[in-house]
């Protein structure tokens, strides 16, 4: 794996245009944690133009987070007209387990072979059909008791499979990364998580999935732990974060980052 400055400024280069069909929380953080990134985001979800914009998009997130019968027709039609195309995308199965909706409508999803999904472990231990203890869109199960379960679904699917948490875990089935780094009070800002996936769908857009999926969630726990050093709570973190994100280099992104090396994965069946 290069260094995790070409990953970050690949994406700046490029500066992709991604259409988000995300909750109704998220959007306005979202829009603007990409936008610091260095991405294009576009929050296009209406069925008329859903497929057509996937068209022209460099790369497509999907978040479930606020499902409708309505949204979730127009997640399909934007998914499968990346699939044709080739381009990638990241599924966000929000609070998977919660309901026969949401595990519907993400097997409906699935079946359309993102690129990329990402969530928390209770969400990516449903995803695998295992029991997991997850409250609504918070989980209660750990990242290590996941794994295993990642790296089945990453086989299943063919898709890197990114659970995020403490210390994050991404498999593409035949190599795996953890990333120890980033802050905890990164949880108690609202949108946080869904904003990630945003960046790693710009990540992804301009270079080879499961490398591009370790380099933006590193660098997203880097801003995090450069934000945590001036911020008083979750308020002032949320603006430190963006700032830190925006200001960020490749050299500081290099010097900082934690990964416990990509290798052979160990897991637990």
């Amino acid at each position: 794996m290069k260094q995790l400055s070409h990953y970050l400024t690949a994406m700046r280069d490029q500066t992709p245009l991604v259409q988000n069909i995300t909750n109704y929380v998220a959007m306005n953080v979202m829009a603007n944690v990409m936008l610091a990134a260095g991405a294009s985001p576009a929050m296009v979800h209406a069925r008329g133009e859903a497929a057509e914009f996937a068209g022209i998009a460099a790369a497509l997130s999907i978040n479930i987070g606020t499902l409708d019968d309505e949204w979730a027709d127009c997640m399909v039609l934007a998914a499968t007209a990346a699939a044709e195309r080739g381009m990638p995308w990241v599924l966000d199965p929000v609070a998977v387990g919660a309901t026969a909706l949401r595990e519907e409508v993400a097997a409906r999803l699935i079946a359309l072979r993102p690129t990329v999904i990402r969530g928390n472990a209770s969400e990516i231990l449903a995803l695998a059909g295992t029991v997991a203890q997850g409250s609504g869109a918070d989980t209660g199960d750990s990242v290590a008791a996941a794994e295993g379960a990642a790296n089945r679904l990453a086989i299943q699917t063919g898709a890197v499979v990114a659970v995020t948490g403490a210390v994050d875990f991404v498999t593409d089935g035949r190599k795996a990364a953890h990333i120890a780094i980033g802050d905890p009070i990164m949880p108690l800002v609202t949108a946080l998580g869904c904003s990630l996936t945003g960046v790693v769908a710009a990540f992804v857009a301009a270079d080879a999935p499961f490398e591009a999926t370790v380099a933006a969630l590193t660098y997203y726990g880097v801003a995090g732990e450069v934000a945590a050093e001036t911020a008083h709570g979750p308020g002032s973190f949320q603006v430190a974060f963006i700032d830190a994100l925006h200001a960020m280099t490749g050299d500081a992104l290099d010097a900082r980052a934690r990964i416990a090396g990509v290798c052979s994965p160990r897991f637990v069946s």
